[in-house]
């Protein structure tokens, strides 16, 4: 299992991260807080809000290439 925090600015970004992870065959969450939802869920994502960071949970020990395809939406 891995963890990282991402943020989103607007619809277009969870959009476009949302066809990203889908290509990936394993289980990820995100989750603010006590909120859980599923990474590959646009509507899900679109409830956490924009511009707070939250956490990217991923169910797999090889996920090198998906933090690589997401890196723009890794929080500083």
């Amino acid at each position: 299992m891995n963890e990282v925090n991402v943020t989103f600015k607007n619809p277009s970004e969870v959009l476009d991260f949302v066809s990203r992870v889908e290509k990936y065959p394993y289980d990820m969450d995100l989750s603010r807080g006590s909120i859980v939802v599923d990474a590959k869920s646009l509507l899900g994502i679109m409830n956490l809000g924009f511009n707070q960071v939250v956490n990217l949970i991923v169910y797999s020990e090889e996920c090198d290439a998906l933090c690589q395809d997401i890196e723009k939406y890794i929080a500083a």
